[in-house]
């Protein structure tokens, strides 16, 4: 045996939530007249969705077109009057009271202009809204009305549902005695932070799978669920084949803390009963003996051992059969492991860990 630094892992559950979501909904009131789009297609920023009958603002905007041409030649006709009785009230020929008369009347229609103008302006925005585009590029799903439908913008009529999936996120959860508990043991440094500006994190799918791309650890929650006694922590996982959708339940492994001089032992040579777990050690002669020791944790095939062990133990991991006499010397050779278990065991041992099969004599 040899202590390394291992990574305390956590798997915890997990469901996942779209990068962005956009509700498209209906800004004016009409009918549906055309579906523009391919129903779970990708879609992008700006793109045509639905249409809306655009008859009846098309004639607002006519409307509002012809009122500011009426408030223009208003503003002219009495910009005209005020010009005309600026020299006749310098000369004393009219009345001042006429002249602010006609100053007023021409500055009230320069605000009827300005008010038309800006009832024209409403009302080619409302001839816009009858185009529905994506407010965002992602994924739509399907079309929740269709060509004929009377949409509403007082109820604010759901069109469709976009979402962004290229990037995802999976919220989980963990449970605030296991925070503590590591905040505990960090701040008695018997546990390290892992390094790195952002923790990564796998996905395991519903079959059994991991998603090839790690994502990140962005933050956990400040606070706890009072009704689960749960803390709630986010991952940004990149999505780009899709293997993530909206909803899905998974499984996120990541590594919390690290545990200096700690010792990766596989899971079949520790016994495990309610009097303690236990090791065969070769010991002087070769003869192998029980040793208790402290478990903190499994993964990958292999328990986490914190006690019980030091450098250039021999534990015996196969070859237990051979063993006829309790205590009778063996044979230790170096174990390898069998080709089910070479993977899963081979990606969590160091290379400087040593175990032993025993060969009775």
């Amino acid at each position: 045996m040899a202590p390394q630094t291992v990574s305390l892992l956590s798997e915890l559950p997990g469901r996942v939530e779209p990068l962005r979501t956009a509700q498209v909904r209906a800004r004016v009131n009409g009918v549906v007249l055309k579906r523009q789009f391919a129903e779970g297609a990708v879609v992008r920023a700006g793109q045509p969705l639905f249409l809306i009958d655009p008859a009846p603002y098309v004639a607002a905007v006519d409307s509002a077109q012809a009122q500011v041409a009426r408030a223009q030649a208003g503003l002219a006709q009495a910009s005209a009057t005020a010009e005309r009785y600026k020299p006749l009230a310098e000369a004393r020929a009219i009345s001042q009271q006429d002249f602010v008369n006609a100053q007023a009347a021409e500055k009230a229609a320069a605000a009827d202009v300005a008010a038309a103008q800006a009832a024209l302006r409403s009302a080619r925005i409302n001839l816009g809204y009858a185009q529905v585009t994506a407010p965002i590029a992602g994924r739509i799903g399907r079309a929740l009305v269709t060509e004929g439908a009377l949409v509403s913008a007082a109820e604010a009529t759901q069109l469709a549902l976009i979402q962004q999936t290229s990037t995802v996120y999976v919220n989980f959860t963990q449970s605030s005695g296991e925070v503590l508990r590591l905040r505990r043991a960090v701040a008695n440094n018997e546990l390290q932070r892992v390094g790195g500006q952002a923790v990564a994190v796998s996905v395991v799918l519903e079959d059994g799978s991991v998603l090839p791309q790690p994502g990140k650890l962005l933050f956990s929650d400040l606070s706890v669920d009072p009704t689960s006694g749960q803390v709630t922590l986010r991952a940004e996982v990149p999505n780009a084949d899709g293997l993530l959708l909206p909803g899905q339940f998974v499984r996120v492994r990541l590594a919390q803390a690290e545990l200096p001089g700690g010792f990766l032992v596989p899971q079949q040579a520790v016994t495990r009963t309610q009097q303690g777990d236990t090791v065969l050690v070769v010991g002087e002669g070769n003869k192998p003996a029980p040793r208790q020791v402290n478990i903190r944790s499994g993964q990958s095939g292999q328990w986490v051992v914190t006690g019980g062990l030091k450098a250039g133990d021999k534990v015996i991991v196969d070859g237990f059969q051979k063993m006829f006499v309790p205590g009778a010397p063996v044979t230790p050779v170096p174990w390898q492991p069998v080709a089910a278990q070479a993977p899963a065991s081979a990606a969590a041992a160091s290379p400087a860990a040593s175990v032993a099969s025993a060969v009775g004599r």
